[in-house]
């Protein structure tokens, strides 16, 4: 797909005919190249937080146009969530009536932590109170397995690491991927040509600093390292059986729990070739360099999460200096002196569950943007395990924005493409005459799913609404069910990319009156923070969803 090789949309029509040609995975490696996790001014907001005085009034992410106060809806409140429930802990009605009340109106701040697992499905919406204590005592070992498995992969990396330390100096001296200048041509073939004017993840160009430079040829050098098959000796899972056997039993049981692979594409050449093996990095063709790497580029982004949560969470915002250095130091974060406490504690939490996360699922391993869909959660969980289940149901979709084959990607643009088409073929046309038809300019809404886009609280708002979609096509609670509920759009897995195309659509006549390029739409778009009623953007998503879901 020509725009997943598209490094600035100014000098795509002069590619080169190689460059376009180019394997699937070089043009991912070349996309993820320029992912910044945080913006400029957030780094500079992380190294000097204000004090937090008390919780904002959420305002349920709205702007408070006109829209908002005619169509508010409460959220689902502690009374009505106490209410749900039967003597014996179940939802009543099979969770319709809640799964009901989140998608017109979100979740109250205050149950958030009690209500997500539900929604992400960490907890079966029939379930009683005693099996929910029960899967929370499993899956809090289960997550404790994948820790002690990091750290045993750590151990040897760290004296390997010593080991080699004068050698790898040399080494890298006689590298051309560290001798070349990143900037020259030479190099541009290696890592593929950085944008000049704009990039896909934000408006300045200083972002793709030394630091990235360097997650930049750590990633090419590891995927020449897998293609080559360079006979890097794989970690002894047996080294693993004394510290883990306490809970190699339940193992085989918990497998049934958890979240089942989904297929996304139609096209059978897309078709995957081999399937995912979670919580077995060691039965996987993932290799200990291939986890050196994630932790790596983990530890990178974790310095640099966005501290927008801290404001809504006093709490975890006041841990103490020595409490955040101990965490830090159990995870070996380091380079961290920027930082107020509250964001070394949050980066060694994110550092902890992606760890564990790529372990689990090492066929995704981790890829940049993961820790931006992690944070939200880890603000809102404060215990390490729940926040990891939690995050494995959310990759249950949001894996395969990350797959180095590129298909989730290809057939979310692609989908977001047709419902402009058949929503509005005159906008359609204008973005033909671009060559900007392919919606190369959502990539970043696609891949965060709006986190860049929308405040902290508008994005938890979408989240839960898109979640409480997914939560009802896996109770099988169809179209009729939901009644005179948002137009009657049906539940869809895709709510994400109603929205985005919603966005595209109200921006409809600034697109074709004024914009002539495609780098102006991404500028666009890339600027859209603060500027949507995220309420609004749902009622037209789901407009959307009643007017083409059938046809698309």
């Amino acid at each position: 797909m020509k725009a997943l090789r598209r490094s600035h949309t100014s000098s795509s029509s002069s590619a080169s005919p190689s460059s376009s040609s180019s394997a699937p995975s070089s043009s991912w490696i070349q996309l993820r190249s320029i992912l910044i996790i945080a913006s400029s001014n957030s780094s500079s907001a992380a190294a000097s937080l204000p004090a937090p005085p008390h919780i904002p009034n959420p305002d349920r992410g709205s702007l408070k146009s006109p829209w908002s106060r005619r169509k508010r809806k409460h959220a689902l409140s502690r009374r009505q969530w106490g209410a749900l429930f039967s003597q014996d802990g179940k939802l009543r009605d099979g969770g319709v009536k809640f799964l009901k009340k989140v998608r017109s109106a979100g979740v109250d701040p205050s149950i958030r932590a009690d209500v997500w697992p539900f929604l992400l499905g960490v907890y079966d919406l029939h379930s009683s109170e005693a099996k929910r204590n029960a899967t929370k005592r499993k899956k809090r070992k289960e997550y404790e397995k994948l820790r002690r498995q990091c750290r045993h992969i750590t151990k040897p990396c760290d004296k390997a690491n010593k080991e080699m330390k004068g050698i790898g100096e040399i080494s890298n001296a006689e590298s051309p991927i560290y001798d070349e200048d990143p900037e020259s041509p030479a190099s541009e073939g290696e890592l593929g040509a950085r944008p000049s004017s704009i990039s896909i993840w934000g408006d300045d160009p200083d972002d793709c600093n030394a630091d990235q430079r360097l997650q930049d040829e750590v990633s090419v050098s590891n995927f020449s390292n897998m293609e080559e098959n360079s006979g890097i000796t794989q970690i002894d899972p047996s080294t693993m059986e004394t510290e883990s056997s306490g809970t190699e039993s339940s193992d085989e049981d918990e497998n049934d729990n958890l979240p089942t692979e989904e297929s996304i594409e139609t096209d059978p050449k897309f078709t995957r070739t081999a399937s995912i093996k979670r919580g077995n990095f060691f039965e996987s063709n993932r290799t200990q360099e291939d986890f050196t790497t994630w932790q790596r580029i983990i530890r990178i982004d974790a310095l640099r999460a966005n501290a927008e949560w801290v404001i809504y969470f006093p709490t975890q915002a006041q841990v103490s200096e020595e409490k955040a250095h101990q965490s830090a130091l159990a995870v070996g974060l380091k380079d961290y002196d920027h930082l107020e406490p509250c964001m070394i504690y949050h980066a060694a939490r994110l550092v902890a569950i992606l760890e564990a996360y790529a372990l689990y699922d090492p066929e995704i391993g981790y890829c940049q943007g993961m820790s931006d869909l992690l944070s939200p959660i880890i603000s809102v969980m404060e215990e390490d395990h729940e926040a990891f289940w939690c995050f494995v149901g959310f990759m249950r979709k949001a894996r395969h924005n990350f797959r180095l084959d590129e298909v989730g990607i290809r057939r979310q643009l692609s989908m977001v493409s047709r419902i402009i088409k058949y929503k509005d073929s005159h906008l359609y046309r204008h973005l033909e005459k671009l060559q900007a038809e392919d919606c190369f300019f959502v990539y970043r809404m696609v891949v965060v799913m709006f986190r860049r886009e929308l405040s902290f609280e508008q994005t938890l708002c979408l989240w839960e609404v898109m979640w409480a979609d997914q939560a009802a096509i896996r109770a099988g609670i169809g179209k009729s069910v939901w009644g005179r509920i948002r137009l009657r759009a049906p539940p869809t897995d895709d709510l994400l990319l109603y929205a985005i195309a919603a966005s595209v659509l109200q921006r409809r006549k600034l697109i074709i009156e004024r914009y002539s390029s495609m780098d102006e739409i991404l500028r666009s778009c890339n600027s859209m923070t603060g500027q949507l009623d995220v309420w609004k953007l749902l009622d037209d998503a789901h407009d959307l969803v009643v007017t083409l879901h059938d046809k698309i």
